[in-house]
C-alpha cells in the first residue's frame, strides 16, 4: 500500500496547540541551580486516566486505527497469532512443591487460565493428566471481575506433610496491584475470610508465609502509606483474623526511596526473616531480623546480596573495594552467613568478568552452583562444586573462580539455555531424591524451545578428569511454528559513534538478497541491565519472516520474487549483555549513547544492502519504547515506520505518573535544572519539531497499566495529531496491564496490530 495518511482534523482533542516559537516543543531555558521548569503541555489533560473525556478521545483514537489496520489481512494475521498461542502443544512449564508438578495454562478453551497439578510421572507422557485446582475464567464468571491470575506463594508445610496453603496473586485487570487470597489445594477452595481465611485487599506489594498464621505483608492497601513511587512503604506482621491497618508495623523506608519489601526464609535449619530497603532501582540495604532487632547486611547499596542456606553471595554493580582489594562489578563473591555478619570478610571469587563474559543469573541445587553466563550474547554454564576448591587443572575458564567449575555441554552457539534448580530441598527416596537436579531450557531464534531435566552428581568425565558429572535428557519440546529450517541466524557488531562495537542479531531467509529492498523489523530495548537473547517466536515467524510481498516496486522496477521480512535484535548499551558496565554506559547523562548504539545498528543494515531506509521499521516496548520514541525524533532520517508499545516519552512529567519515580535512578531527576538539561535531549515529547518528515508511527498503550501507564502514549499522539504531522496511529487497549494484553486473544490483537502496521508501512503489500 501507499503512504498512510492523516490531517491534523483527525485530532478532535481540541485541547490547545503546540508552541510556534521555533524550539522543539514544550521546551525552554532550563537554568541552573534550582528546581527545572514546567515546560507547556497543552495534553495535561490526557492525564486523567479513567475521565469520560479522556476515554471519548481514546475510544475515538482507536477507531480510527482500527479502521485503518483491520482488514482481512490483519484478521488472517490475527487468527494465526492466536493459534500459536493457544497451541496446546506448547511446553507447559511447571514448578515443583512437594510431590506435584505446578503448572498455570491458558488456551482457546480458558483464556483466563487454569492452575493445576499434575505428577512427574504423568508430566513425562504425551497427554498429562492435570488436576486442575482454580478455573480462573468461571471464577471470573461467578464473580464478576476480570481476573487475571498472578502467581501463587505456598506454606511450607510441617515435616513430612503435603504442600497445602497458598496465597493466589489476582489483578482485576492485569496491573500490577493484586488481591492476595488464601487457597487449599486439596479442597480446591479459597478459605473463608470469615473462617480466618486471608484476604489482603487490591495492592501494589509483596506477601510472604511467616507461618501456618503469620504473614509478612508490603501493601499499599487500607491506608498504609506509599512512597513516591506508588510502592509499598512498609512491612507489617499480619495474623489470621487481623487487618493489615491495625497490623504491628515492622519495617518502614523513606518516602523518597523506591519500595520497602519484608519476607521470611523458611529453610529448614537456616529460617531467617529479610528486609529489603530498595533505595532505587540499583541500590538497596538488606537486613536480618536478630533478637528483634534489625541487621543490616554491610555492604555498598550498589552490591546485590543472597542468601542460601549457609552461604552470602554477592554481586556488585561497580567495582567493589574491601580490605585491600578490589572486586570488579558483574563479579559473583561468596561468604559464609553467619561469619561475615560477625564481622568476617574471608570473600571467595566464585566468577570474574571480562570483555566477553557476563554473569546473568545463579542457582543453587542442593550441593552445586549453577551459572547462567553470556559470552557475546551467547549463553554458557558452569557447574561450581563448593566442597572441592578449584586447582591448577581449572584454569581454563581464567576467571579465577576459588570453586572447582565444570562446563555444562549444553549450549550451541547463538542460543539461550538456562539451567535452574528443580527442587533444592527434596532428599527424599520419592523422585530418587531431587536435590541435584536442574532444568534446562533452550532456545534459538529458529530452534523450538526445548525443556530437559538433569542430574548433578560429583565423578570423572569420559577423560577421568574428577569434576561434576551431568546427566540430562529432554522432556519436553515446542512444535515449530513456521518453517524454521529456512532461515538462518547471524550475528554482527556495529559500531557506534564512540568506537563501541555493538553486537546484533539478524534472522533471515537462507541467501538473503542485499539489494536494500528486504523489509526490516529492528527491535532493542537498552535499558535497566535487561538483556535481549535469542529466542523462538512462532509470533515473529508467522508474522514477519514467512509474510511475502506482492508487487514490491522496487527502483529498477518489480522485485524478480516476493521476499519476507528479516528480524533484527540489537543487544544495545543500558541492557545487561555484558553485564553491569554494559549497562552503566548508558545511564542518566551517558543515555544518548543507547540511542546512537542502536542508530549505528541500523545504518550497518543499511551498509550491508541488508535494507534500506524505506524498508526498515523499529519496535520497542517501556524503556523500548522510549527507544524507539528517540529514534522517531532524533533519528527519522533511518526510519520508515516506528512501532511504539506501553513506552514512556515524557520524560519531564515521567516521575509523577504512575509508578515513573522509581526510574530516577536510570535516567535522572527532571525536577533538578541540571539533570534536565540532559533529559531533554532523550525526551520525545519535547522533541517533537514542525517541518520533518517524521516515520509512520504507531503508538499502542493500555488504560490499566500502573508502571508506565497509558498517559505518556496518549500525550505524544495527540501532539503529534495536533502538529499535523500525518502517518500517526494511536491504540489504547482498555486493560491488559504493562504487558497490554491479559489473556491470548487481547495478546493476539496487539501483537497482529503491531506487525500489521510495520508490514503494510514497509513492505507495500502482502500475501
Amino acid at each position: 500500500m501507499g503512504r498512510m495518511t492523516t490531517t491534523a482534523a483527525d485530532s478532535a482533542s481540541g485541547h490547545g496547540n503546540t508552541p510556534t516559537d521555533g524550539r522543539p516543543a514544550g521546551t525552554g531555558p532550563g537554568g541552573n541551580g534550582g528546581p527545572a521548569p514546567e515546560p507547556t503541555d497543552e495534553n495535561v489533560w490526557l492525564e486523567e486516566i479513567y475521565g469520560e473525556e479522556q476515554l471519548a478521545w481514546v475510544k475515538e483514537q482507536n477507531s480510527r486505527t482500527e479502521d485503518l489496520l483491520e482488514d482481512a489481512d490483519y484478521a488472517e494475521l490475527e487468527g494465526s497469532i492466536l493459534e500459536v498461542l493457544d497451541s496446546t502443544d506448547r511446553i507447559a512449564m511447571v514448578g515443583k512443591r512437594g510431590d506435584w508438578y505446578y503448572n498455570f495454562w491458558k488456551d482457546r478453551e480458558n483464556p483466563k487460565g487454569l492452575w493445576r497439578r499434575t505428577t512427574w510421572e504423568s508430566y513425562c507422557t504425551d497427554s498429562p493428566e492435570w488436576d486442575v485446582l482454580l478455573d480462573v475464567d468461571a471464577l471470573a464468571a461467578t464473580e464478576g471481575e476480570e481476573w487475571v491470575f498472578h502467581g501463587a506463594t505456598f506454606l511450607r508445610p510441617a515435616a513430612g506433610e503435603p504442600y497445602r496453603h497458598a496465597l493466589l496473586a489476582l489483578s482485576p485487570d492485569g496491573g500490577d496491584a493484586n488481591r492476595y487470597r488464601e487457597f487449599d489445594v486439596e479442597s480446591r477452595t479459597f478459605v473463608d475470610p470469615a473462617a480466618g481465611g486471608f484476604d489482603l485487599p487490591t495492592a501494589k506489594g509483596n506477601v510472604s508465609w511467616l507461618d501456618a498464621d503469620t504473614l509478612l505483608v508490603s501493601s499499599t492497601a487500607d491506608g498504609l502509606p506509599k512512597t513516591a513511587s506508588s510502592y509499598a512503604r512498609t512491612g507489617v506482621t499480619l495474623e489470621r483474623g487481623g487487618t493489615l491497618a491495625a497490623a504491628p508495623r515492622l519495617f518502614e523506608v523513606p518516602e523518597h526511596h523506591m519500595m520497602a519489601v519484608v519476607a521470611h526464609d523458611s529453610t529448614p535449619g537456616f529460617e531467617r526473616t529479610f528486609a529489603v530497603d530498595y533505595i532505587d532501582f540499583f541500590n538497596r540495604t538488606t537486613l536480618v531480623l536478630r533478637d528483634g532487632s534489625w541487621v543490616a547486611i554491610d555492604v555498598p547499596t550498589d552490591v546485590n546480596v543472597s542468601a542460601h542456606r549457609e552461604w552470602l553471595l554477592f554481586r556488585p554493580q561497580r567495582d567493589w573495594a574491601l580490605d585491600g582489594t578490589t572486586y570488579p562489578a558483574g563479579a559473583l563473591l561468596a561468604a559464609n552467613f553467619e561469619d561475615y555478619l560477625a564481622g568476617g570478610r574471608d570473600l571467595v571469587v566464585l566468577f570474574t568478568p571480562d570483555a566477553h563474559t557476563s554473569l546473568q543469573s545463579w542457582s543453587w541445587t542442593r550441593n552445586f552452583l549453577l551459572l547462567n553466563l553470556l559470552r557475546d550474547v551467547s549463553s554458557e554454564i558452569r557447574v561450581l562444586d563448593p566442597s572441592r576448591p578449584a586447582d591448577a587443572a581449572d584454569g581454563s575458564f581464567g576467571d579465577g573462580s576459588a570453586w572447582a567449575p565444570t562446563l555444562l555441554d549444553a549450549c550451541p552457539p547463538l542460543h539461550d539455555v538456562n539451567a535452574y534448580a528443580v527442587d533444592d530441598e527434596d532428599d527424599s527416596a520419592a523422585d530418587g531424591g531431587a536435590g541435584d537436579d536442574f532444568w534446562l531450557v533452550a532456545t534459538g531464534f529458529t530452534t523450538p524451545s526445548t525443556l530437559m531435566r538433569g542430574t548433578l552428581e560429583r565423578g570423572r568425565d569420559d577423560a577421568g578428569t574428577p569434576g561434576v558429572v551431568s546427566r540430562h535428557t529432554e522432556v519436553k519440546s515446542s512444535p515449530s511454528f513456521f518453517s524454521d529450517a529456512e532461515y538462518e541466524v547471524q550475528q554482527h557488531f556495529a559500531v557506534s559513534d564512540d568506537g563501541t562495537r555493538v553486537p546484533y542479531f539478524q534472522v533471515s531467509s537462507h541467501n538473503l538478497p542485499l539489494d536494500g529492498q528486504n523489509p526490516t523489523q529492528l527491535s532493542g530495548y537498552g535499558g535497566f541491565e535487561v538483556s535481549r537473547t535469542p529466542a523462538y517466536s512462532g509470533t515473529v515467524g508467522r508474522a514477519w519472516l514467512e509474510r511475502r510481498t506482492t508487487g514490491l516496486e522496487l527502483d529498477g522496477g518489480e522485485a524478480p520474487h516476493s521476499r519476507g521480512g528479516v528480524y533484527v535484535v540489537a543487544n544495545i548499551r543500558g541492557g545487561g549483555e555484558y553485564g553491569p558496565a554494559w549497562h552503566r554506559a548508558a545511564l542518566q547523562e551517558n543515555r544518548h549513547k543507547a540511542y546512537e548504539d542502536f542508530a549505528a545498528v541500523a545504518r550497518d543494515l543499511i551498509s550491508r544492502g541488508v535494507t534500506s531506509r524505506e524498508r526498515l521499521g523499529c519496535v520497542g516496548g517501556s524503556n523500548g519504547g522510549l527507544l524507539v520514541g528517540n529514534m522517531l525524533t532524533r533519528y527519522p532520517e533511518l526510519f520508515r515506520a516506528v512501532s511504539c508499545g506501553v513506552p514512556l516519552l515524557d520524560m519531564r512529567r515521567y516521575t509523577k505518573l504512575s509508578a515513573g519515580h522509581s526510574w530516577i535512578a536510570e535516567y535522572g531527576d527532571p525536577d533538578v535544572a541540571e539533570q534536565w538539561e540532559y533529559i531533554r535531549t532523550f525526551s520525545p515529547y519535547h522533541l517533537l519539531k514542525d517541518g520533518i518528515e517524521y516515520p509512520e508511527t504507531f503508538i499502542w498503550t493500555a488504560t490499566s497499566d500502573d508502571r508506565v501507564g497509558p498517559v505518556q502514549a496518549r500525550k505524544m499522539a495527540a501532539r503529534m495529531l495536533a502538529m499535523g504531522i500525518p502517518n500517526v496511529w494511536f491504540h489504547e487497549a482498555l486493560e491488559g496491564g504493562h504487558a497490554g494484553a491479559s489473556d491470548n486473544r487481547q495478546a493476539a490483537a496487539l501483537q497482529a496490530r503491531s506487525q500489521h502496521f510495520l508490514w503494510k508501512a514497509l513492505a507495500g503489500g502482502t500475501s
